[in-house]
């Protein structure tokens, strides 16, 4: 059995389609086969490349990190009783502003396309060519970036247009002034060195994709989130229509993204088990380098970043109820359904 090694253009190749994907006036990516099922982008190489890595790394007796919601403990806030009072009491924006935010802040996801990844293999004694480690500059940074903000060089919008396309069809377009967008949503950079044994290059990498890793598992929650709220018959009366078809959408964003979680996890996995040199020309596992830090970055993902993000939306959230003729009463309601 040869290698899993490949190409570029290899990963980036997409599957043939029997039509577009096209929504709400926005042009797409991915497309439909002749059954009309939705194939997401760029998987005609990449997403069973993946898991020939996976099974491989397995065959090896490697183990997979924790990488899925269970990591993420407690309800996000507003919690979805308290969305769903909001919503039923024609409080809408923040929904809005969410879906919103949302769109601009994955279109922020372009810039992996710019990333200067180093070649990990100068620091790793075993040979990671056929590993998905050895494909991170050979289209999986790549191909992420564009399944998040698009290919510069294509017209068709990607999943910051589709959570647009989502809010344009359920609430408007132009319903609500564009809200703030906030500058960082991963863990911030601190000055103190993380794994020092390694130059500087490559624990950026790996800090980033334990970032990134930790933003997609979030993702996975908020995908329920919106497909509960967009699908409940309780909900949206006026336009159901629209509403199920943005449950359809979130559902083909979530499928474009389970790969990220794939390969992220599978790299961070590969990497624990691989032999690293260090900058004082010695080796150590991997996993002396990788635990420690992964551990701390799932703390402040899990523990640390909801808590300051409940404190930062509450006096908003608060404040747009209390614009409402009943403002007092809902607050007093929205507060009860918290205890």
């Amino acid at each position: 059995m040869s290698d899993p090694i490949y190409s570029y253009d290899e990963m980036m190749s997409d599957d043939d389609y029997a039509r577009p994907h096209e929504e709400a006036g926005y042009k797409l990516h991915g497309g439909f086969d002749a059954e009309g099922r939705y194939v997401s982008p760029r998987m005609k190489v990449r997403s069973p490349a993946v898991d020939e890595w996976r099974e491989r790394m397995v065959a090896r007796g490697g183990g997979l990190i924790d990488a899925d919601e269970t990591l993420l403990a407690g309800e996000t806030f507003p919690s979805y009783p308290q969305t769903k009072l909001m919503l039923q009491s024609g409080i809408d924006q923040g929904i809005w502003n969410s879906l919103t935010i949302t769109g601009v802040i994955e279109a922020r996801g372009r810039a992996l396309l710019d990333y200067p990844a180093p070649d990990l293999q100068k620091i790793i004694v075993d040979d990671i060519s056929a590993m998905a480690a050895g494909h991170l500059a050979k289209g999986l940074l790549h191909a992420h970036g564009m399944d998040e903000g698009g290919d510069p060089a294509s017209d068709r919008g990607a999943h910051d247009a589709m959570w647009f396309a989502v809010r344009d069809t359920v609430f408007g377009k132009g319903a609500y002034p564009l809200p703030e967008v906030p500058e960082n949503i991963g863990r911030p950079d601190s000055d103190r060195r993380e794994i020092p044994d390694i130059p500087a290059e490559y624990e950026q990498l790996i800090l980033l994709m334990m970032n990134v890793l930790m933003i997609e598992i979030r993702a996975e929650m908020i995908f329920d989130y919106y497909c509960k709220l967009l699908g409940d018959p309780d909900l949206f009366s006026a336009k159901r229509e629209a509403a199920e078809w943005g449950v359809e959408i979130v559902n083909r964003i979530r499928q474009d993204e389970a790969i990220h979680v794939g390969y992220l996890q599978l790299v961070l996995s590969e990497l624990r088990g691989c032999t690293f040199k260090t900058t004082d020309g010695k080796q150590v596992a991997g996993s002396e380098l990788i635990d420690p830090v992964w551990e701390r970055m799932v703390h402040w993902h899990a523990v640390d970043n909801p808590k300051l993000q409940r404190e930062q939306s509450r006096k908003d959230v608060e404040a747009r109820i209390l614009t409402h003729p009943r403002g007092d009463e809902i607050l007093a309601e929205f507060r009860a359904l918290e205890d």
